[in-house]
């Protein structure tokens, strides 16, 4: 009989939010599809090249449930099988050849078009794990393979976010430092920087750790890694706040295959709520693979015309790369710097279509200091402009509004004017 998994919800969200969800990557799983209409095909094809399913291997057929029946007749059944089904009749009946020739274990979504609660109890007590109404998209499908991994009553983990600079020296690293320290002090949540610059990676000088192990011992033992040996290689920076750092030596050289930090990522995100990446400014298949991977975007770019051009290629290149996901969002950093000319906020974004979360200006007064002491911006000065440029950042790339420091007391106003002073 086919086994029971988590029960679907009915799709009715705008295209907008589908898009905001987390939704949690699948693991290595084998999905076959059995379609009726082209139209149906074609979303489970965009579906495929979807980054959340890079690890399933899925299989387009047409024929529906007949071709379902016939094919199991003589091969053993795939992890999750995909079922379109445009008859109002025979649904049930089908179903029940089906689990005459199904493995044990097999996970079966159903799309159709009865929108029926009566069809959806009866195939829920047969063991469906998700039905789905169609007409679908490539995210209804993302969305319904995934949750058949995850649990009902886990908590969200594993959201990953990218930082990466748009050309070298623009401070992305310092910008993936101080959003990282807001997200775990001001968001109250868990989170680890992993530095993947392991040569030049100031991660550890900005935190003021000096670990004996970090994440080479990691990427150098992929065999090794699970969740225990990632907690011996974790630097603790505050309650929330862990760091994976880099060596930041030159007595080796660090080439890495495509798939080098796959395991890494994999098992952080299983712990994890928030893992902070902060990737070197080079463009190579790990580093492209992490970026696309991840389930947000920073860039962080200096207003000028070579960082412009960077900007403009890497957004529509990560955007064409991940079609059912939010949009990379990019900051303008050390604005204001005397005497050089600069691009205007409002040209970069008629360039790239879209507005800078942040504009943070040139200060190198405490931006000099956090970095030689080992601070953050908000441990130097916790009101200052850039902090809450930080915070800002942390709540857009986490989707919390909400921080420990509420601004709804009727002393807000008040205590506003005198920080201003």
């Amino acid at each position: 009989m086919i086994s029971y998994a988590r029960q679907g919800e009915q799709n009715d969200e705008t295209s907008q939010a589908a898009v905001d969800d987390h939704i949690a990557p699948a693991p290595r799983v084998s999905v076959q599809a059995f379609c009726e209409t082209v139209e149906t095909a074609a979303a489970v094809q965009a579906a495929c090249e979807d980054r959340r399913l890079a690890k399933a291997h899925l299989k387009i057929q047409m024929g529906g449930m007949a071709a379902a029946i016939e094919a199991y007749r003589t091969a053993p059944t795939p992890n999750v099988i995909l079922l379109e089904t445009e008859s109002e009749t025979g649904i049930l009946s089908g179903l029940d050849q089906l689990a005459a020739v199904c493995d044990a274990g097999t996970r079966v979504v159903v799309i159709g078009r009865i929108n029926d609660v009566t069809l959806y109890r009866e195939l829920v007590r047969r063991g469906v794990s998700d039905y789905v109404i169609s007409p679908v998209g490539p995210l209804d499908i993302v969305r319904s393979v995934c949750n058949l991994f995850t649990t009902p009553e886990a908590k969200a983990v594993g959201r990953i976010i990218a930082v990466v600079g748009a050309k070298g020296g623009v401070g992305a690293s310092t910008i993936a430092h101080n959003v990282a320290w807001a997200i775990a002090r001001d968001l109250a949540l868990d989170a680890v920087v992993a530095d993947l610059d392991l040569a030049f990676g100031t991660a550890g000088l900005d935190y003021n750790q000096d670990p004996p192990q970090g994440i080479a011992d990691a990427v150098f033992s992929p065999d090794r890694v699970d969740t225990a040996f990632l907690d011996r290689l974790l630097s603790k920076c505050t309650d929330h706040l862990n760091l994976l750092a880099a060596p930041a030596t030159l007595d080796r050289v660090y080439d890495f295959g495509n798939d080098a930090f796959d395991a890494i990522f994999d098992t952080l995100r299983t712990t994890m709520p928030c893992i902070v990446l902060d990737v070197p400014h080079q463009w190579s298949g790990w580093t492209r693979r992490a970026l696309v991977g991840a389930d947000d975007i920073l860039i962080v770019a200096a207003p000028d015309l070579a960082n412009l051009r960077n900007t403009k290629n890497m957004f529509d290149t990560l955007k064409a790369a991940r079609p059912n996901d939010r949009a990379p969002i990019y900051c303008l950093n050390q604005v204001g710097i005397p005497k050089r000319p600069e691009i205007k906020a409002g040209e970069f974004a008629k360039a790239i279509e879209n507005d800078p979360i942040v504009s943070i200006p040139f200060e190198p007064q405490i931006f000099g200091s956090a970095a030689n002491n080992g601070q953050m911006i908000a441990e130097i000065s916790a009101n200052h402009r850039t902090a809450e440029m930080f915070l800002q950042i942390a709540q857009r790339l986490t989707g919390r509004g909400d921080s420990k420091k509420s601004g709804n007391s009727f002393l807000a106003p008040l205590l506003g004017k005198l920080r201003r002073k």
